[in-house]
C-alpha cells in the first residue's frame, strides 16, 4: 500500500525538523559543501537561501546556472559522486538529469537546483523566495 502525499510530506517534514534539532548548523555546513562542489565544476551566480523559517520541507534552496545543459549534468554527477563518497550522501530525489536544463537535486535539508541561463531567467527563484535570507556561501 503506497502513502499518500500528504503522508509522505509529513514524513519528509518530521525528518528535516529531527535533525534541524539535532544538528543546527549541519544543513547551513552541507549547502556549503555543496556550493563547493558546484563552483569547483565552474558553476555560476551561486546562491543559498535559508528557508527555515518559511518553509517545513527544506532548509536551504541552493541555485546555480550552468553555461548549458552538459555543465549542468556534468554538476548533477559530481554533486552526486563527491556527497556519496565523502558523507555517504544520496539525494532523496532528483529530477531532470535527462534534459538537464534545470536538474535539482533534493538532499532533504538542501534542495540543489541547477539551470541553464534561460531557465534561471524565466523562473526567477531568487525573485520568488525573496524573503528569505541569502546564506554566506564563503566562496572565492
Amino acid at each position: 500500500m503506497s502513502r499518500s502525499a500528504a503522508e509522505q510530506g509529513a514524513g519528509r517534514e518530521a525528518a528535516v525538523a529531527e535533525r534541524r534539532s539535532a544538528t543546527p548548523q549541519a544543513s547551513a555546513e552541507l549547502a556549503r559543501r555543496i556550493a563547493t562542489i558546484v563552483d569547483d565544476k565552474l558553476g555560476e551566480e551561486i546562491v543559498a537561501l535559508d528557508v527555515r523559517e518559511l518553509v517545513g520541507y527544506t532548509d536551504h534552496l541552493l541555485i546555480a546556472t550552468a553555461r548549458n545543459e552538459r555543465q549542468a549534468k556534468a554538476i548533477h554527477d559530481e554533486v552526486r559522486l563527491r556527497l556519496k563518497r565523502e558523507l555517504g550522501l544520496l539525494p532523496a530525489r532528483t529530477e531532470g538529469e535527462r534534459e538537464a536544463r534545470w536538474v535539482l537535486l533534493d538532499y532533504l535539508d538542501c534542495v540543489l537546483h541547477v539551470m541553464v541561463p534561460e531557465m534561471r531567467e524565466r523562473y526567477r527563484l531568487e525573485r520568488l523566495w525573496g524573503e528569505a535570507p541569502r546564506l554566506d556561501l564563503g566562496l572565492g
